[in-house]
């Protein structure tokens, strides 16, 4: 039997019926044991995958709860923010609000332990 070309084999699926697509679908699982249909969803599923497993690559730290110790709380806060003692204590007030948004897990965790060790109560998303 003579060999086709990719061009000529989907030339010949654009000339079939969904029936008779269906019919060679199911001849190709039968004679292969493979699912044609599946294997055009696994790239799509490895992709969704390496997604997950990387995890957001931005996050936010968000404040949800000041705790006993506000003052150091907001030296923490002026210290990660850059803001003036006012604005901070201003900041810290306002919980549940977000410390700084769209940055690395990693810093995000870093900033979380510093105001977590200051007496905070904090959320990573």
């Amino acid at each position: 039997m003579a060999k086709i070309t990719v061009e000529q084999f989907i030339e010949s699926l654009k000339e079939m019926t969904i029936l008779e697509v269906k019919a060679f679908i199911d001849a190709m699982k039968a004679e292969f044991g493979v699912d044609p249909s599946a294997v055009g969803a696994a790239p799509a599923a490895a992709a969704a995958v390496v997604e997950e497993e990387q995890g957001p690559k931005e996050v936010s730290v968000i404040l949800t709860s000041v705790g006993q110790s506000k003052v150091a709380v907001i030296k923490v806060v002026r210290e990660i923010t850059g803001l003036g003692l006012i604005e901070a204590k201003n900041l810290v007030d306002a919980a549940p609000k977000a410390i700084k948004e769209k940055i690395k897990e990693e810093d995000a965790k870093e900033i979380a332990k510093k105001l977590t060790e200051a007496g905070a109560t904090v959320e990573i998303k």
